[in-house]
């Protein structure tokens, strides 16, 4: 029986840091000149608390209630096998992605490539400076992808912040080849409408197609002009990726999407898509775009159709992002409540809010829709000043069964099963103290992610985390080995 210690028992200490040994962490430029990472380029990382806020997260870790500052504590089947701390990109870390025996890394400073044919031992392969929130992250084959979504003085990985309201700043997708990991090429760039905040990659045989997300337009912005009701499409050859261009724009929203406030009070506004999540062995894909939640279908990739569309104007903020289950009838939609900056796991804002939607599809073809059945969130205590939301996670592959591992900035890491769509249930957590009683502090997991039989954590602040999941119903999963994973472009784990 596996034991949780998800309440006041938490208090003995589960889980110790092992640092990983062998770090040489080799800097590389991929642009013309070295450059110096700006402030604009993070996101804020702290906020200062009531004198009671301090006092109350002070006396939870006196009790128990919560794990100490940096304490790790974990369910009896996790085992924390390694920590990698930030090197050379002192930035945010950001998204994961792999491929054979290696983790690329997300940073917004630019990305860090590990060796992780010993999970044990993840090893810097290669570190390369190119600054740009939030560089979200993406491999196919030898063509590495990032999303700058910050505006810069050019496309170089040596530009500097500009304003967005002047013409010349430059916002959008790089391509980079990594044929040889150590020693990756800026091969590409291209400029789309409000930059990239995500992007994800449908990978063919001579092209693959990168649908862009980005949103929030504004009049004052040359480059990225109200409505901006849709994604781009971006073409990259294979055997030429400097000839990448944009395709198509296809417009998401005809009516506008959701209107946000006044009209529905503390809903995002729909001005874009944050994250599309693809299921290319069902030609399906799933966008969480702000107020709205989306079904379509990528049977021809350079024209997406939608096939259904919802809102939760009660109690999801900001559709974040999406996961489909293995048998392509169930989405898990996202909200990221205080827009990843502000603590939700607490009694004041309950089980509801910033937390996870799950949605049965019901219907064939073009008539499905998406049906909701039920919230899930974890229950773990979380101090004022801990960021602490749903975030970025993927599936793990066990046939007849629906599981998932998922981020939670500061909540941690959460292994639960929403086999029946109705009744989710957290079956596993990690998860490190309050980084502060001070301040609210952004910091944690951004992604966790199962891979080849590890979960692999990107935390915000204290770098890679590498966990073993030793359990009877997530054990078949270890079975099943992926020459490459992208988890925004969801493979069909059995069917291959």
């Amino acid at each position: 029986m596996t034991s949780l210690h998800t309440t006041r028992v938490r208090r003995r200490r589960l889980g110790v840091a092992a640092a990983a040994a062998g770090l040489i962490a080799t800097l590389l430029t991929a642009g013309p000149a070295a450059a110096t990472p700006d402030p604009g380029d993070t996101p804020a990382t702290s906020s200062g608390v009531s004198v009671s806020q301090k006092a109350e997260a002070t006396a939870a870790i006196k009790s128990g209630e919560i794990p100490g500052v940096d304490e790790i504590v974990h369910s009896d089947n996790i085992t924390h096998l390694a920590n990698v701390p930030k090197d050379a990109l002192k930035g945010t870390n950001s998204d994961l992605v792999f491929q054979g025996k290696y983790a690329f890394s997300g940073n917004y400073d630019g990305f860090r490539i590990f060796d992780i044919s010993n999970p044990k031992r993840p090893r810097t392969v290669a570190q390369v400076l190119c600054p740009g929130s939030q560089n979200d992250i993406s491999v196919s084959g030898d063509l590495l992808f990032l999303s700058t979504d910050s505006s810069r003085s050019d496309n170089s990985c040596a530009s500097t912040t500009q304003p967005a309201t002047e013409k010349t700043s430059w916002e959008g997708m790089k391509v980079f080849d990594i044929s040889d990991k150590r020693n990756p090429k800026y091969v590409a760039a291209v400029e789309t409408a409000c930059g990239s905040h995500t992007h994800t990659i449908i990978p063919e045989r001579k092209n693959i197609y990168v649908y862009v997300s980005s949103y929030s337009p504004n009049e004052t912005f040359p480059d990225c002009q109200p409505p901006h009701d849709g994604i781009s499409v971006i073409k990259v050859p294979r055997s030429a990726p400097e000839e990448a261009r944009i395709v198509n724009f296809p417009v998401l929203f005809p009516d506008g999407g959701n209107p946000g406030a006044p009209a529905n009070p503390g809903v995002s506004k729909t001005t874009g898509c944050h994250d599309i999540t693809v299921l290319p062995s069902k030609d399906l894909a799933a966008g969480a775009c702000m107020g709205d939640g989306l079904l379509f279908s990528i049977e021809d990739p350079e024209n997406p159709k939608i096939i259904d569309r919802v809102q939760d104007n009660v109690n999801f903020a900001f559709w974040h992002s999406a996961t489909f289950n293995q048998g392509a009838d169930k989405v898990v939609f996202t909200d990221e409540l205080g827009g990843g900056g502000a603590a939700t796991c607490n009694d004041e804002v309950g089980p509801k809010r910033g937390a996870d939607g799950i949605y049965d599809i019901i219907g064939r073809g073009d008539h499905r829709k998406l049906v909701f059945r039920s919230y899930f969130k974890i229950d773990r205590p979380q101090a004022d000043t801990e960021v602490c939301v749903a975030h970025n996670g993927s599936i793990i592959p066990v046939k007849g069964r629906d599981l998932m591992v998922q981020a939670w900035y500061q909540g941690g890491v959460s292994v639960w099963d929403f086999t029946n769509s109705s009744k989710p249930k957290e079956i596993a957590f990690f998860e490190r103290g309050p980084v502060s009683t001070e301040a609210v502090t952004t910091a944690g997991p951004w992604s966790a992610y199962y891979y080849n039989g590890y979960i692999y954590s990107n935390d915000i602040a204290k770098g890679f985390d590498v966990l073993r999941l030793d359990d009877r119903r997530t054990d078949p999963a270890k079975k099943v080995r992926m020459q490459e994973l992208n988890v925004q472009t969801q493979p069909d784990y059995f069917d291959r």
